[in-house]
């Protein structure tokens, strides 16, 4: 690679790929490309070993895609979590990566993201957020499109484990990104939702809980994230976290920056401030989005601000 060109690593894990292999430039989308995608599923098609063969892949992004400025100055808003769930015990902070063991409302609010892109299994991470229709996951925008096309076969699988879906395979109905990744896949604005379909009579907060998001909220924050990292030296079998201080990024995007060690896979796993540790519940400020490839052990997110406050209004009145 030229090393006058700066690449950002994206954290997707995707199938069957070898990474490096696929190279993202800007795509050539029409402005009125549709910010929301009505999901086609086929029953059974996740399996226990589909799941579990749903390999990680970093794919690079060469900047050049327009970045649209981040309005930073508007007035926040918030939306409390949804219920409060069993405590948790204590754990370090900061933490560069390791393997969540505190329990709490969190184990089941996360989970793994399951979906077809181009003919391929792949797998993100994802979160259930309070919303109106009860019913609704926030994720990053690559997660649902990537390179100018709809992921299919969309799942979100919450409390996985190696295999296991001890809450059940929730399969979206619609899913959502912001205007701006859904035009331009701007970095900026790599934000994605999904609503889910009810399963055994039960909306997704109704059987796993719910947290609570913010938008506007600021930057400089006590930050904890999550997520299922699936390359090495993560398996994607467990829940993953980071927590520090967080900072802004100078380079590329107004961004969140966290030093974190997760890889491919975490892509989508939700960021909390004011998180804490004996419930497990906090306020969801961003998502893991990209990292740089010379800065190791570093993870950024998206900036929750009015763009990503429409898609999620959108989202929960679907």
């Amino acid at each position: 690679m030229n090393r006058h060109r700066t690449a950002l690593s994206v954290l997707l894990s995707a199938g069957a790929l070898v990474a490096g292999v696929l190279t993202a430039a800007t795509p050539s989308i029409a402005a009125d490309t549709p910010a929301s995608f009505r999901q086609q599923h086929t029953q059974g098609f996740w399996t226990a070993e589909r799941m579990r063969e749903a390999t990680p892949l970093d794919v690079t992004a060469v900047p050049g895609a327009a970045r649209t400025p981040v309005a930073t100055s508007a007035v926040p808003t918030a939306v409390a979590p949804t219920a409060a769930l069993s405590a948790a015990s204590p754990t370090a902070f900061p933490q560069a990566g390791g393997v969540w063991t505190g329990g709490g409302a969190v184990v089941k609010t996360s989970g793994r993201v399951f979906f077809t892109m181009g003919g391929r299994t792949a797998s993100c991470s994802g979160n259930s957020i309070t919303s109106a229709n009860g019913s609704t996951v926030m994720t990053a925008g690559h997660c649902v499109k990537y390179q100018g096309a709809w992921h299919t076969n969309w799942v979100f699988v919450p409390a996985y484990n190696n295999g296991s879906a001890p809450y059940g395979q929730w399969s979206a109905t619609k899913t959502f990104a912001t205007d701006q990744w859904a035009a331009s896949e701007d970095m900026n604005m790599d934000v994605g939702l999904a609503v889910v379909a009810p399963l055994n009579g039960q909306t997704l907060s109704q059987a796993v809980g719910a947290q609570g998001v913010l938008f506007n909220g600021g930057y400089n924050k006590k930050m904890y994230s999550f997520g299922f990292p699936a390359a090495a030296p993560y398996d994607g079998t467990k829940l993953v976290y980071c927590s520090g201080n967080s900072g802004k990024d100078f380079l590329l995007t107004k961004d969140h920056g966290l030093g974190c060690n997760m890889t491919g896979g975490s892509s989508g796993g939700p960021w909390f401030q004011d998180f804490n540790e004996a419930t497990g519940l906090g306020t969801q400020v961003s998502v893991n989005s990209f990292g740089y490839t010379f800065l190791p052990n570093r993870m950024y997110g998206p900036y929750l601000g009015n763009e990503a406050k429409a898609a999620y209004d959108k989202a929960q009145a679907s």
